[in-house]
């Protein structure tokens, strides 16, 4: 197969290492300057530092010659710059099977990946998405690692987790778009919970009380837009979860740890120096959720600690003073 990745990222980059010993595979950067410096040094020093890159790997800047040709797409930038892709691309008049491996909703739409791109491109394209626990260093490293395929088209979910498949990076397909991208996208919002709650000192009974309430705050919105409840038990749900809640390389983990030190917001997210999704897509769940009529307790208090002028302390405050539920 004939892969093009688009975007070079660390989650772009990371996939290229990754799928470069089974495929014929590209990778293409927007940045001309950053796709000399890869090929130079075999290196994506600036996201994914101390990973070598497969000498098989193509690394291309112009966006018509690396999808000349190519079997598959997979889309893996930012999800703000997903619809600019998906615009180029129209351009280019090309009708591969796409992928998209972006998460969150879109600001100021509050659209999920799949939404874009039937708007950008239309419903005739085979498609799909991959999500699911993966830190890009792992996988870079070669690490196992398994993740969903999610597409409304079974045989193309199956055929295309077939084809991408191998050891160390197992591929399971998934025919629920909408609760894969839920997964995807809310779980970055419970991790910046997660790491204001570790940071404060809170202990492990409350992070895994957080954790476990954040995946019902996540399945009720999900099934509220017909996504299937078993989705969020699986590893676009309860995977993706807890790996963002607990491991040490989440930057939407990271962002908690730091907002409960006291610091502002815009300091956290120049030091990160990656971009961390769960950040601006609180605000579009929160929002969503009350549109629709959805009760989301703790992506209120995460907006309220990001956007709305309250403390760590008051934030969970705030929380803890709610009236018990029957769970």
């Amino acid at each position: 197969m004939r892969l093009a990745i688009l975007g070079a990222g660390a989650w772009g980059t990371a996939l290229a290492a990754s799928f470069a010993p089974w495929h014929d595979t590209l990778i293409w950067s927007r940045d001309a300057v950053q796709a000399a410096g890869m090929r130079a040094a075999r290196e994506n020093a600036r996201y994914l530092p101390g990973c070598t890159l497969p000498a098989s790997l193509v690394i291309e800047s112009d966006l018509a010659r690396a999808v000349d040709g190519g079997d598959l797409l997979l889309v893996a930038t930012p999800l703000s710059g997903l619809r600019a892709t998906l615009e180029s691309l129209r351009r280019l008049e090309g009708n591969q099977p796409l992928l998209w491996a972006c998460k969150g909703l879109e600001a100021g739409s509050a659209k999920l990946p799949h939404q874009i791109v039937a708007e950008v491109l239309g419903e005739g394209v085979p498609c799909g998405a991959l999500t699911g626990p993966s830190f890009a260093d792992e996988v870079a490293r070669g690490l196992p690692t398994a993740i969903t395929l999610a597409s409304r088209d079974a045989a193309f979910a199956r055929e295309t987790a077939a084809a991408l498949h191998h050891p160390r990076l197992r591929i399971y397909a998934n025919t629920d778009v909408v609760g894969a991208e839920i997964g995807g996208a809310v779980k970055n919002v419970m991790a910046i919970a997660a790491g204001v709650s570790d940071g404060m000192g809170f202990g492990l009974n409350a992070r895994a009380a957080l954790i476990t309430r954040g995946l019902a705050e996540i399945a009720r919105l999900g099934e509220a837009l017909g996504a299937r409840r078993d989705t969020f038990m699986g590893l676009a749900g309860m995977g993706d979860l807890i790996l963002t809640c607990t491991g040490d390389l989440s930057r939407n983990r990271r962002v908690g740890l730091a907002l409960a030190q006291g610091k502002a917001l815009d300091d956290i997210l120049r030091e990160l120096g990656h971009i961390a999704e769960g950040v601006n897509t609180a605000r579009e769940v929160d929002q969503l959720a009350r549109k629709i009529g959805v009760d989301m307790p703790i992506t209120r208090a995460v907006v309220s600690l990001l956007f709305e002028g309250r403390s760590a302390k008051q934030a969970v405050e705030a929380l803890l003073a709610r009236d018990p539920k029957l769970e």
